[in-house]
């Protein structure tokens, strides 16, 4: 089983961000650049192609310059959706692909090293999925997924009504693996308006 793979990555920006008063939570500016920004910075390295899923009009992401997907199904908001439409875009337009890495757009401080351990743990383990932790938690949405799962994931969602990533995820076994908590939490993702001003003084101990 080959480790070094061709692996998009599908960043899941579909949130509200009721907790900040509404709007796109990967836009907001941390240390003068937008989450977004950072998070593409951290991941571009590691991905062979970058996508976007969020919802309403793609133009407000324009800046990019990457594609911007919807959910492939109606009415089922969440990150399991946004999973699901990074699978079938991945199905569509790279057919020679395996492998997806989906990533919360709201995660700042990714791990440099996130998709290469991914590999390593789900080839060591022979799983079809595997997942980031740190603290003693799993951070199901930051997962490497098999693309051949598609089709059990949308039954899931249009059939099972599951909609926790964990749920799903456990079904599969996935490899977990865990990064430290220090200097920062490279999962720490930003809820609130005290998150964002938590994230300011991160990012001066990530080297801005």
């Amino acid at each position: 089983m080959k480790i070094n793979e061709a692996t998009p990555g599908i960043l899941l920006a579909g949130g509200l961000a009721r907790r900040m008063g509404g709007g796109d939570k990967p836009m907001r500016s941390i240390a003068g650049k937008t989450i977004l920004e950072r998070v593409i910075a951290r991941l571009e390295p590691q991905c062979d192609r970058l996508v976007l899923n969020a919802n309403g009009d793609p133009a407000r992401f324009a800046a990019y310059g990457l594609p911007v997907i919807a959910d492939s199904v109606t009415d089922f908001p969440g990150p399991l959706a946004g999973i699901l439409a990074g699978l079938d875009w991945v199905a569509a337009h790279r057919p020679d692909v395996s492998w997806v890495l989906s990533a919360a757009a709201d995660c700042p401080f990714l791990p440099r090293d996130l998709v290469a351990r991914l590999h390593r743990a789900r080839a060591e383990q022979n799983a079809q999925a595997a997942v980031a932790a740190s603290g003693g938690q799993s951070h199901h949405v930051i997962g490497l997924w098999n693309v051949a799962l598609r089709e059990e994931l949308r039954h899931a969602l249009v059939v099972e009504n599951v909609r926790k990533v964990e749920r799903w995820a456990a079904r599969f076994s996935p490899a977990t693996v865990t990064w430290p908590t220090e200097p920062l939490d490279p999962f720490f993702n930003a809820n609130t308006a005290e998150d964002l001003a938590e994230a300011e003084r991160l990012a001066a101990l990530d080297g801005g």
